[in-house]
């Protein structure tokens, strides 16, 4: 036989298992699941909606507490735009923002559910009551 063609063959028989090699090293997801997104506001601003001016923003640096029926599981604060990420396990949740004693404004509850090694991605739109 010829070099050539066994090097082919034997090249050729190594593929398969470079590609299962490949897939093995591909990051799975662990169990990482939890909840993804951005909380908006709006209106951010009182009177009528203003030509060029926006009138919904991400909620920056706010905190909010996640829940399981009545139990606080964790906490988390949203970043200067409004993202946020926070890690839990597969279950119901109910999220809200923490502390909130205001008259004025809507900041939660919302509902979310978290299948296991998924993260849930929500936007979240909160009232902040200024008319």
């Amino acid at each position: 036989m010829n070099n050539s063609f066994l090097l082919f063959i034997t090249l050729f028989s190594l593929c398969p298992c470079l590609a299962l090699a490949q897939a093995d090293m591909t990051p799975t997801s662990g169990g990482s699941s939890g909840i993804e997104g951005t909380i908006m506001v709006s209106p951010t601003q009182g009177g009528p909606v203003r030509k060029g001016v926006p009138s919904t923003a991400g909620l920056p640096k706010t905190a909010f507490v996640v829940k399981q029926g009545d139990k606080v599981v964790t906490s988390f604060e949203t970043d200067t735009q409004g993202h946020f990420k926070v890690m839990l396990p597969a279950g119901h949740y109910t999220v809200t923002r923490q502390n909130y004693q205001g008259a004025v404004g809507h900041y939660g509850p919302f509902e979310v559910t978290v299948t296991e090694g998924k993260m849930a991605t929500v936007q979240w739109q909160c009232d902040t009551g200024l008319r």
